[in-house]
């Protein structure tokens, strides 16, 4: 029989504030938290907008001595997951760590770190470069540093999909309880690239929004979108056996219940417009929590803002659930967070289960131009109180990667 797992702890530092609480009640009132890239100089670029963590401070909440030896990503990572730990209330001495583990993924890791100790190396020469740069860039870091904070000696990896990375992140955890290899993971991503290299990258790519109005950037299925909006921060979420949960007297958000994860196998960047590939992904999430289609009350969507993406995927949904699209409730939290990458689907997968656990779901902000091709209840503007059982959140990455998440209410 397989487990049931739920999750008992939950933590973030992202673009709308630095604990769950904050972003929660941030989400809620349908904030912004978009504005002009303080990080460094864009005079010479035309991107002026990301979502930027704020007033944060690593050496505070991390040790001085510990947050220099960690790029920004992992430092987001491992605040968050301090948060998340002591949410779950778990008490190490009473845990057998063996059966514990830790996924944590991020799309681009250490690129800031990266680029410092390049400029360092091609100034004072290559001898000089930090004896740390090595562990400080690798992406699998992130989830060394939280196991080796709290102990955790079960399975310890770090799934690298782009922007689904960190839906792959909670869904390979999920699997991994439910199957009965651990009793307990921590789990999501971390991402922090608002830097001259990365975003000037992005750019390049033309992927970007190059709006200097907060308002009208992340505009997920506005017919005016043009680009996506550079994200940061981090999502950690602890999951645990329903039992194991119980027995410990946890306090539980809601359930994970199906993850579906395939390939568009179509470009390297580029979703597939017909929304083959989004469309089977939802479908194997739903079929692996046993469920219908029409069960799914509402999607946290990829959404990015980006003209492919937000019609690529209204397409997926309507493919995959036909006229059930029309009674669905769809958002995108990234008209609040703008795009944090490697990062997004754990944020928003901390949205989705509070979403279920209040019976409140997330608005699409800042939405004014319909666009023909993206037709579906988008939740504009304002939020909704609504009694939701089921939820799906998606994450599609370059590379064609596709994961979706299906939470139930607990």
């Amino acid at each position: 029989m397989k487990r049931r797992v739920v999750i008992t702890g939950m933590g973030t530092v992202n673009p709308l504030g630095n604990s769950v609480e904050d972003t929660w009640n941030a989400v809620r009132e349908g904030k912004c938290g978009i504005g002009p890239i303080t990080h460094f100089d864009t005079s010479e670029l035309k991107v002026k907008l990301a979502g930027e963590v704020k007033n944060f401070d690593a050496a505070e909440i991390l040790g001085p001595k510990e947050s220099k030896r960690m790029d920004v990503y992992t430092q987001y990572a491992c605040a968050a997951a301090k948060e998340a730990f002591a949410d779950a209330g778990i008490d190490v001495e009473k845990e057998n760590m063996d059966r514990f583990g830790c996924i944590v993924s991020s799309g681009i890791g250490g690129l800031s770190t990266i680029a410092t100790e390049h400029s360092k190396g091609e100034e004072k020469g290559y001898s000089r470069i930090s004896p740390y740069f090595i562990p400080m860039t690798i992406s699998n870091m992130a989830a060394g540093q939280i196991a080796i904070m709290f102990g955790l000696k079960g399975m310890c990896t770090s799934v690298v999909t782009a922007c689904a990375s960190s839906n792959n992140a909670i869904g390979d955890a999920f699997h991994r309880i439910r199957d009965g290899y651990e009793d307990a993971m921590v789990c999501g991503g971390a991402e922090g690239v608002i830097m001259p290299l990365a975003i000037g990258g992005f750019q390049s790519m033309k992927a970007l929004c190059t709006s200097e109005n907060p308002n009208r950037a992340s505009i997920p299925f506005d017919k005016e979108r043009h680009g996506f909006v550079m994200g940061e921060g981090a999502g950690i979420l602890v999951l645990e056996e329903l039992e194991h949960a119980q027995a410990r007297g946890a306090k539980i958000y809601a359930e994970v219940i199906g993850y579906g994860s395939n390939c568009d196998a179509y470009h390297i960047t580029a979703p597939n417009p017909e929304g083959e590939g989004g469309a089977k992904c939802m479908a194997l999430a739903v079929a692996d929590a046993g469920i219908e289609m029409t069960d799914v009350d509402y999607i946290n969507a990829h959404g990015t803002s980006t003209s492919l993406n937000d019609a690529g995927e209204t397409l997926a949904i309507k493919k995959a659930f036909g006229d059930h699209a029309y009674k669905l409730m769809v958002s995108s939290t990234k008209s609040m967070t703008g795009h944090l990458l490697g990062a997004a689907g754990a944020v928003e997968g901390i949205i989705t289960a509070l979403a279920l656990k209040d019976g409140f779901v997330p608005a699409t902000i800042n939405y004014l131009e319909k666009d023909e091709a993206c037709d579906l209840d988008y939740v504009p503007n304002i939020g909704r109180k609504a009694d939701i059982n089921v939820a799906l959140s998606n994450a599609l990455g370059f590379g064609g990667h596709n994961a979706s998440i299906v939470f139930r209410r607990f």
